[in-house]
């Protein structure tokens, strides 16, 4: 039989090695400059931005925020000459590459916003990402919120295509 101290002790050394495995999964993937388009009252969709880093390789596979209904990744490009917008399944994050999610490529498109999102306020964002060893982590970003002209592109309906 375990003495008490010794359960402690065996508790105290499983939790701590929980707590590191967590803080490598997280170390595996860095992101920067998060940050949300603002909104005006009324309107229900925004993109949110950031640049992404995986040190081992990993891909978004979900993104979900409490200021919207949905988060979905999306993809814009051109198309002969017409920008489309579509959601993707997920983001490859290549071994030690930059990627970024910016207007007019790779975002997150937040759908069914629940209130306007003002300039300087922050929105909460977790990121699923899957390991390059398959276990699936939650990244937690904070990103602030932007000038509703930040990063501007051309107009576009949902549908995808370019307005004129």
């Amino acid at each position: 039989m375990m003495s008490r101290s010794n359960r402690s002790s065996v508790c105290l050394a499983v939790l701590t090695a929980g707590l590191l495995a967590s803080a490598a999964a997280f170390a595996q993937v860095t992101v920067q400059d998060a940050w949300v388009r603002g909104t005006v009252p009324g309107q229900t969709s925004s993109g949110a931005f950031m640049t992404l880093q995986s040190a081992d390789g990993a891909k978004v596979v979900g993104v979900t925020t409490p200021v919207a209904g949905t988060a979905e990744i999306h993809e814009m490009k051109m198309e002969g000459d017409v920008m489309r917008m579509r959601a993707v399944p997920s983001l490859e994050l290549p071994k030690g590459q930059t990627v970024q999610l910016k207007p007019g490529g790779y975002h997150v498109m937040l759908m069914d916003l629940k209130q306007p999102l003002a300039k300087d306020a922050t929105v909460p964002l977790t990121l699923k990402v899957e390991l390059a060893d398959k276990r699936v982590v939650e990244q937690k970003v904070e990103a602030r919120v932007r000038d509703l002209t930040a990063g501007n592109m051309p107009a576009m309906n949902h549908g995808g295509e370019h307005k004129h």
